[in-house]
Formats: structure tokens, C-alpha cells, sequence
């Protein structure tokens, strides 16, 4: 069941705000650690990473990620270092918050033995930590395995093969359905776990493999980090009454980044047609500003995509630029759906300013919107300022098909993990009315 936002709606101005023109280039925020973030619940880039990975500023990390440069430019030259390199990152106090170079001797931060994922400067302060950490210490070792075991989606072993959906979508309750429907599911699960860059990962990371049933586990959340968002799309698709066997569709992935982008293949999506048996075609057009160039950094299609495929393309720049230039001259097509992986608008006035003009052209063309986010916190806040902009909220409730894979909140490890896509809210153009928003409840 999805609820409705209540609370009365506080009037907001309908003029389109000008984005700062510093917003759209505007680097992350920055903790007292050095940890960029959009917030202090989100994971984020940190200072500390991009000094181990031998790269001074965050343009050499955006270099990076737009492939203009390769990993042997910063240093890294076998897997040993890779995994060296992205292990450093972690390495600070998590009770004093003290860097190794802070310390008389940098190789004296220990790691906990129980979850292998936080660091310690000395017992005084592992004690200390301890009444706080304990809490989380259980989770946080899931989060450093798979952490490590998600270097097995770069090298294509995750996700294993899948198959048409052997149910309609709307029987396909959430994750335990879906894994019920893959046939031979343990025989591919242990491929994975025999292959050539599993055992490199082993050899390579600085860790003992875990015991085979860890690594099941592990694999099965990564796997449903991989398949989150499409499947999320597809959930935006039913909620909306969308048939994608009626026409062929179009679907705009709105402030995409390197998250949705980096080393995305044109076939990563193609679970949507498994989700639909004989889905007339679709296209998922990434648009935003940090789109990473790749298979899929192609032209957006004037025309309905390839018969029974899924067809991914790129647009890189702001969506409300995409839509005057590309969408009103008919250059690209009109969406059916769009959605927002964690848009993050709730985070502070800048990001608010970069976004405004796209959630004001969402409501005021009415195009069917699906946003993500992160927690129930963040659900709440990102709720107040629909509201505030008056914009018709159709729904919202946790996510069937979030992933489970848990990530570290970087800056904080000892909080609870957060999990990509954990809710979803829905919306329809302007709201119509103050009693409009304070209705009860709908079904989905």
C-alpha cells in the first residue's frame, strides 16, 4: 500500500528559478574529515580517497570516471594495488577520527577481527568505540565483503545469465520471488564462485576467502544491486499503468551520474524485457551532467527503439536543458515515465537550486515521475519540499526492489548501513488542491 503525503501544502513560488550557474560544476560538500558527500547519510567521495589513489583533486576523480584517464595513471599497476588502494581508503580511527599520517606510527591502525571493515588506533580506543560499534559491527562485515566481491560485476561475472520471468510483474512480489523464478540458481551462484577472477580476488585482496556460503550471500545482494534499477523502472511502469506491451516506450532516467553510467553496457537493462515478455521496445535514456562517456553515450532515438529491446542512450548535461533541446524539437522522444536514482534535492540549498527547474517542469508538464531514495529520513525531507512545491504525490511507500546489497555511510561507519533505492515516491503533475494532500491512503 503506497500513502499519500499529508499535512497541508505551504504555498511556493511558481516563477522557475535560474540555476546558479556555479551549481551545475560545483564540487560536493566536504565534512570535517574530508569526506564529500551530498549529506552526512549518504555515501560519499572522500579527500582520503582520492589522496591513496593518487589523485589530487576531485576533477582527476571526475577524469577518471569519464575515462579520460586509466588507472596506470594514478598508480595502479596490478590487482594487488587496486585492492591495497581501495582498502587505504577506509583506514581512520573510528573513534578519534585520526588519519594514519596523524599517527607517530601510520601502520598502527588495526581493523576490528569481527566485521574486517573499521579501523582502530589503539585499544583505548577500540574499547571506547565498542558500546557503539557493536550495534553495527554485524553489518558492517557484509559491507566490506561485498565490497570487495562487486569488482566481479566490472569483470562481468555479476550478474549470472537470467531467464523470462516465469510470472507477470505484478505476481513478482519483491526479491524472494524473482530468485524463485532463476532456474539452476545454486549451479550458477557456484559458477560464480569457481571462476578465474574469483580466485584473483582472494588472492589479491589482503583478507582470508570466506567460508562459501558468505560468498552466496554476498553474490545474491550484488546481484540485486545490479538488477535494482531496471527492475525500479518497471515498477514505475505498473504503478503508473503503463503497458509496456501496448506501444513501444521511452523512459528518461533524470540527474544520472557515474553511478548509473560508469562501465554500463547496452545490455544491463535488459531484465525490463524479461520483466515484460513481448514489451513492444524500450528506451532508457540517461540524462544529467556527470554522464560517463561509454557503450551507452550514444544519440537519444527520435523514433520508438528495436522491436522487444531494450535500447539505452546518454544525454549529458541538465534535463531541463534536454528537454528545450531536445525533446521540444522532437530530437528525442517524449518520456512515458521518468525517474530519479537518489536525486538528493532534500540535501542543501545549491543542489535544491540545481534541481528546480526540472521538478517544476516534471509537475507542470505532467510527465509520470518515480524519485529514489536512500532512507526514511531522507523520504520525509525529500516529501516537504514536493509538497511545498505543490505537485501532485501519487504515492510512496519502501521499495519491493531495493537493492540489498549494504553500503557504509563513509564519514560515520558507525551508523546503520544504507541501501539503494530503500523507497520510492511517485508523482503526477500539480497538486490540486490543500484537501487533495491531506487525503488518506491508495492502493497501489
Amino acid at each position: 500500500m503506497a500513502q499519500r503525503g499529508q499535512g497541508a501544502a505551504r504555498k511556493a513560488s511558481k516563477k522557475p528559478a535560474k540555476e546558479p550557474a556555479a551549481a551545475a560544476a560545483r564540487a560536493p560538500d566536504m565534512d570535517s574529515l574530508g569526506f564529500q558527500a551530498m549529506d552526512s547519510n549518504v555515501p560519499g567521495l572522500s579527500h582520503v580517497i582520492l589522496q591513496k589513489l593518487n589523485m589530487k583533486s576531485y576533477e582527476d576523480y571526475k577524469s577518471a570516471m569519464d575515462g579520460r584517464k586509466r588507472g596506470s595513471d594514478f598508480g595502479i599497476r596490478t590487482y594487488f594495488d587496486m585492492f591495497q588502494k581501495m582498502e587505504d581508503t577506509f583506514k581512520f580511527c573510528a573513534e578519534c577520527k585520526k588519519l594514519p599520517d596523524a599517527l607517530p606510527d601510520p601502520k598502527s591502525l588495526r581493523r576490528c577481527k569481527r566485521c574486517q571493515n573499521v579501523y582502530y588506533c589503539g585499544v583505548a580506543c577500540q574499547r571506547a568505540n565498542w558500546p557503539l560499534h557493536k550495534k553495527f559491527c554485524k553489518k558492517l562485515k557484509l559491507v566490506a565483503l561485498d565490497r570487495l566481491v562487486e569488482w566481479l560485476v566490472f569483470t562481468g561475472d555479476i550478474p549470472f545469465p537470467t531467464e523470462a520471468w516465469t510470472r507477470p510483474a505484478g505476481d513478482v512480489a519483491g526479491w524472494e520471488d524473482w530468485f524463485a523464478m532463476q532456474g539452476q540458481l545454486e549451479e550458477k551462484l557456484g559458477a560464480v564462485l569457481a571462476g578465474r577472477y574469483m580466485s584473483l580476488l582472494w588472492a589479491n585482496a589482503g583478507k582470508p576467502r570466506p567460508e562459501e556460503g558468505e560468498l552466496r550471500e554476498s553474490v545474491r545482494r550484488l546481484v540485486t544491486d545490479f538488477h535494482s534499477r531496471p527492475l525500479t523502472i518497471g515498477l514505475g511502469l505498473r504503478l503508473f499503468g503503463i503497458d509496456p506491451l501496448a506501444k513501444p516506450l521511452t523512459v528518461h532516467v533524470v540527474g544520472a551520474s557515474h553511478v548509473e553510467t560508469l562501465n554500463t553496457r547496452v545490455t544491463d537493462y535488459d531484465e525490463l524485457a524479461r520483466m515484460f515478455p513481448g514489451q513492444r521496445g524500450m528506451e532508457v535514456v540517461m540524462v544529467g551532467v556527470d554522464v560517463v562517456d561509454g557503450p551507452i553515450m550514444r544519440p537519444p532515438l527520435a523514433m520508438p527503439g528495436p522491436q522487444g529491446r531494450i535500447y539505452l542512450s546518454s544525454f549529458k548535461g541538465l534535463y531541463h536543458d534536454f528537454w528545450e533541446g531536445q525533446v521540444e524539437t522532437k530530437l528525442a522522444a517524449r518520456p512515458d515515465l521518468v525517474v530519479g536514482f537518489h536525486p538528493g534535492f532534500h540535501a542543501c540549498p545549491d543542489l535544491m537550486a540545481g534541481w528546480l527547474p526540472t521538478l517544476l517542469l516534471l509537475r507542470d508538464y505532467r510527465l509520470p515521475t518515480l524519485f529514489t531514495v536512500y532512507s526514511e529520513q531522507e523520504l520525509k525531507a525529500s516529501l516537504q519540499i514536493l509538497v511545498e512545491l505543490e505537485t501532485h504525490i501519487t504515492g510512496y511507500a519502501a521499495n519491493p526492489f531495493a537493492s540489498l546489497r549494504p553500503e557504509q555511510v563513509y564519514s560515520s561507519p558507525n551508523k546503520a548501513p544504507v541501501y539503494c533505492s530503500s523507497y520510492y515516491i511517485t508523482l503526477l503533475g500539480p497538486a490540486a488542491s490543500v484537501g487533495e494532500l491531506e487525503g488518506g491512503s491508495d492502493e497501489d
